[in-house]
This record gives structure tokens, C-alpha cells and sequence, in this order.
């Protein structure tokens, strides 16, 4: 079956850094580009950080670039998030997201993780 499990959320102090980890089974990672959303409580939800399935292509939100790093290991079939300088409207719950794929005809859904809570406070 698909699974995305993320990992690797937490209470961080402004100014500090978090990695997330999103861990893909069940469906070929490596033909998808891989995408991480958050989602604040009264707010919608954003589309943070994006990366080409190779690996070659990146692109970011306004209001983490510089500060936010997309990666992919796809011989571990692994999706990466490496934020750095948070700020407390960081403060979100993190989704790792498979975009739908299409090849030819045949088209396969969308996959998204469960989440996990970051919080940037003092």
C-alpha cells in the first residue's frame, strides 16, 4: 500500500532549525516530483517547497526562500525538508505531498502524509 510518513517535527526556539524527513513506499517515488505543504489552524494551506523527480529542479514559497532547502534521496526513496532560521510563522503542520502523475492514458492519484506539528516558539 502508499504510505508518506513524515518525521522529524518538533518545538524549535526562533532562529533555530528543523529537518523533515517524509519516507515514501508503495508507489515508484523516483517518476514523481515531490512536494511539501503546511497548514496553520484558520489558514489555508500552502504549497512551501517543490522538487523535480530527479532531483535537477527546485522552486519555494516567497516566504521561505533562502531559508528552506528541498532535497530527495531516491535510492531511499526520501523526501527532505531542511528549514532553517525559523520564525514563529513557521508554526504549521508540515504535509509531504506526491503530486498526480500521469504517463500516456493512465493517470495515478495523489499521496499525502498524515503531517507532523512544527512549532517555532520561545
Amino acid at each position: 500500500q502508499v504510505q508518506l510518513v513524515e518525521s522529524g517535527g518538533g518545538l524549535v526556539q526562533p532562529g533555530g532549525s528543523l529537518r523533515l524527513s517524509c519516507a515514501a513506499s508503495g508507489f515508484a517515488f523516483s517518476r514523481y516530483s515531490m512536494t511539501w505543504y503546511r497548514q496553520a489552524p484558520g489558514k489555508e494551506r500552502e504549497l512551501v517547497a517543490a522538487i523535480t523527480s530527479a532531483g535537477g529542479g527546485t522552486s519555494y514559497a516567497d516566504s521561505v526562500k533562502g531559508r528552506f532547502t528541498i532535497s530527495r534521496d531516491n535510492t531511499k526513496n526520501t523526501v527532505y525538508l531542511q528549514m532553517n532560521t525559523l520564525k514563529p510563522e513557521d508554526t504549521s503542520v508540515y504535509y509531504c505531498n506526491a503530486p498526480a502523475y500521469c504517463s500516456g492514458y493512465v493517470c495515478y492519484p495523489p499521496y499525502w502524509g498524515q503531517g507532523t506539528q512544527v512549532t517555532v516558539s520561545s
